[in-house]
């Protein structure tokens, strides 16, 4: 499918139909061609993993079709069972479907590397100089936004996940460990996957479906890779091949950590995050909303490299830019290698940018692995996934993560001067209320997008600073 010597086509470019017979496949798509698509995916890909996923239907099923609806959709339930960004991981895997091994990385890094470098540069405005009365009024704004956003995205998951009483009581239970018990987030997702494997067999009704996608049975044309078009040779499962990417994959992990370990000694700042982040890499089910409450429980509770308000600051940022929402980790390791100093007083910015990159690789080095040593072994199979009901169970109890991640949120942007000690102390903030529920209603109601509603929002609480307010 690789065509080096050809050139990107300004038609395909753009946008538009390549070819206008659909009955004749596309013809063969260059690397070259590819980079530019990644790059520019990478650069608007806004709106989350359900935007994500459905800019890549629009443009890599229905109007250049390098790939059919079965075939990306099959691809999709695969990501969907595994942890990390499942809309990483696709276009990770349709890269390496398409143009092997450089192919993944390829797709896979330029899904994440805009957002990297936009949120050092949004990280580094905001602890550099998030005191001033422009940025703090916007970020005054910005956090009962985020509130918002959080409860509903727990509504939305909630909506399509929670679908019989058995769902909807492992999200009860999952909001109780966290809320009453402080139950350690993997612990509830080993007990919810659990829980939904043991409800496959024994009501499998009950769990049948999981969060899988299904083909819509619309026909879009011949497509470069089409439902019978026969798996390449790279494709093809090989047990030498999953031996070298296991080792690969290990590799890429041992040498990093021992560097870190090795310069900056194993109690670092850097060494921490990147054991950390590794962790949260393989406990992300359910989305980057379902694993923040134990990024929180660590970087904030734990380390105490950053604070809770400065947490939510980073969920904004990670809100308005491209990419996986997940990069939220890379405003924990900037904002966390400054706050601690981890290069010395006079490196603040150059410790920051080390620790986004250290979170950034930690995060999505497993994505990597899963896709490459997995992937061949789905596309050899083209069989129906059997993951599904532990994967409900997973679904369900990240519903009840969330709904404990909104209230924590809003503790902190209502009682701001609250302690664990003393839950209430301190004003309560009223036009952070009036603000949170205004954006609420936006979200709920009115069905306005989250990056409006966030501008609007940050907005509001600039003109509030700027009169007196807040």
């Amino acid at each position: 499918m690789n065509n080096p010597s050809g050139s990107p086509r300004a038609d395909v470019a753009a946008g538009s139909q390549p070819n206008p017979d659909l009955s004749v496949p596309p013809p063969p798509v260059s690397l070259t061609e590819a980079i530019w698509y990644w790059l520019r995916l990478g650069l608007i890909s806004f709106g989350g993993p359900t935007g994500q996923i459905a800019i890549m239907h629009q443009d890599l099923v229905e109007t250049r079709r390098w790939i059919s609806d079965r075939r990306f959709l099959h691809a999709l339930n695969y990501c969907m069972v595994l942890p990390g960004p499942e809309a990483q991981q696709l276009a990770t895997y349709i890269g390496w479907l398409m143009h092997r091994t450089p192919g993944a990385l390829i797709a896979g890094g330029l899904f994440v590397l805009p957002s990297l470098a936009v949120l050092i540069g949004l990280s580094w405005l905001y602890i550099a100089h998030g005191q001033t009365l422009v940025v703090a009024g916007v970020f005054y704004g910005i956090k009962p936004a985020v509130t918002a956003i959080v409860a509903f995205a727990a509504w939305r998951i909630g909506s399509r996940a929670l679908s019989n009483g058995v769902l909807m009581a492992i999200a009860a239970a999952a909001f109780v460990a966290l809320f009453w018990f402080d139950i350690a987030f993997p612990w509830i997702i080993a007990a919810a996957a659990l829980a939904g494997y043991l409800g496959g067999r024994w009501m499998p009704h009950l769990f049948a479906g999981g969060a899988g996608h299904k083909p819509s049975g619309k026909k879009y044309g011949a497509a470069l890779i089409d439902d019978d078009t026969p798996a390449p040779a790279h494709a093809r499962f090989s047990w030498v091949w999953l031996g070298a990417v296991l080792a690969a994959g290990a590799a890429c992990w041992l040498i990093p950590i021992g560097a870190l370990v090795l310069w900056f000694g194993a109690e670092s700042v850097f060494a921490q995050m990147a054991w950390l982040f590794t962790k949260v890499a393989l406990l992300t089910f359910g989305g980057a909303y379902a694993v923040l409450p134990y990024v929180y429980q660590s970087a904030v509770d734990h380390y105490q490299w950053l604070t809770g308000a400065q947490m939510i600051a980073g969920l904004a940022l990670g809100e308005t830019t491209p990419g996986p929402l997940i990069m939220v980790n890379a405003f924990v390791g900037f904002v966390g290698a400054w706050n601690q100093s981890a290069l010395g007083p006079d490196s603040l910015f150059l410790a920051g940018v080390l620790g986004a990159c250290v979170v950034t690789w930690f995060t999505f080095l497993p994505s990597f692995v899963f896709i490459l040593a997995g992937a061949p072994l789905v596309e050899s199979t083209h069989g129906n996934l059997s993951f599904t009901a532990p994967l409900a169970g997973i679904t369900a109890a990240v519903v009840g993560v969330i709904v404990n991640l909104a209230l924590f949120f809003a503790w902190h942007v209502l009682w701001p001067a609250a302690t664990t000690a003393a839950h209430f102390s301190g004003g309560f903030e009223w036009p952070a209320l009036a603000i949170g529920l205004a954006a609420g209603i936006a979200l709920f109601w009115f069905k306005i997008g989250i990056i409006p509603v966030i501008a609007a929002c940050g907005a509001a609480g600039l003109l509030l600073r700027l009169a007196g307010g807040g």
